[in-house]
């Protein structure tokens, strides 16, 4: 799978059983531990990341298949985490602290970069990144203050979000709003175009949308803002409809629901 070769549409996977391998980006956070749950049934063998070895015999329980410690500044250790996949999520992201505010060296811009890059090296067929709103174009769905306070990280993301659009690989960038550690609402609001949709999500609702993603052609090279229809706040507007592979996973209406 190795080569330099732009990915095509024609590349992309119609359902997980076209799949081999799929890697989770930042497995051990909140969205990356629900993708594990989420992938955990499908065909793929499903690997995941972290920064830590003790968190290895966690990931595994929560479904990791395999587990790559990695350090997602490091360039090589990227590339051996992305080496043979077929499918990157990324679920990527800074750690409370005061770099959120003031930015600097964070994984959210270099961490995401160097996943970019090795994706293009192994032909990764799709790249699921999940971003924020307040990004781009979304920040009307952020408050100041809030954003006052993220703006590093913000800047970050959107940076990522850009390099992953200029890669020429397939991608989906969804735009969460605040997470939560909420059960799976199910019914999701999906927005397009930045000032969309605003308000909370479970990380759950949005690790079923990512997992979808690869296998939903409406998602193809779209960035989306979701958030959940009983954490909306405002007026939603630019809503938009993709019809979410859900079925392809073996996601049931029941476990889309509290």
């Amino acid at each position: 799978m190795t080569g330099s070769a732009t990915v095509t549409e024609s590349d992309s996977p119609d359902n997980p059983d076209d799949v081999d391998r799929v890697l989770i980006a930042g497995a051990s956070g909140g969205t990356g531990t629900e993708l594990l749950s989420v992938l955990r049934p499908t065909e793929p063998i499903v690997r995941g990341t972290t920064r830590s070895h003790a968190n290895v015999e966690t990931l595994e329980r929560h479904g990791a298949d395999e587990v790559v410690v990695a350090d997602f500044f490091e360039p090589r250790d990227v590339v051996e985490a992305v080496r043979d996949c077929d499918v990157v999520y990324c679920a990527l992201g800074t750690p409370p602290s005061y770099r959120h505010t003031v930015g600097g060296r964070l994984v959210d811009r270099t961490g995401v970069s160097n996943l970019v890059t090795a994706a293009l090296s192994e032909e990764v067929s799709h790249v699921v990144y999940e971003s924020a709103i307040g990004v781009g174009r979304s920040k009307a769905g952020l408050s100041l203050p809030a954003r006052l306070l993220i703006r590093g990280s913000l800047r970050a993301k959107g940076d990522a979000e850009a390099v992953l659009r200029r890669s020429g690989l397939e991608y989906t960038i969804v735009r969460p709003g605040r997470l939560t550690n909420a059960p799976p609402r199910g019914d999701v609001l999906v927005g397009e175009g930045g000032d969309s949709v605003s308000g909370s999500i479970p990380r759950a609702d949005v690790a079923r949308i990512m997992a979808a993603a690869p296998f939903t052609p409406d998602a193809r090279n779209r960035t989306f803002e979701v958030v959940s229809r009983d954490g909306l706040s405002g007026t939603p507007t630019n809503l938009v409809h993709p019809d979410w592979a859900f079925d392809e996973l073996d996601i049931t209406e029941e476990q889309l629901r509290p």
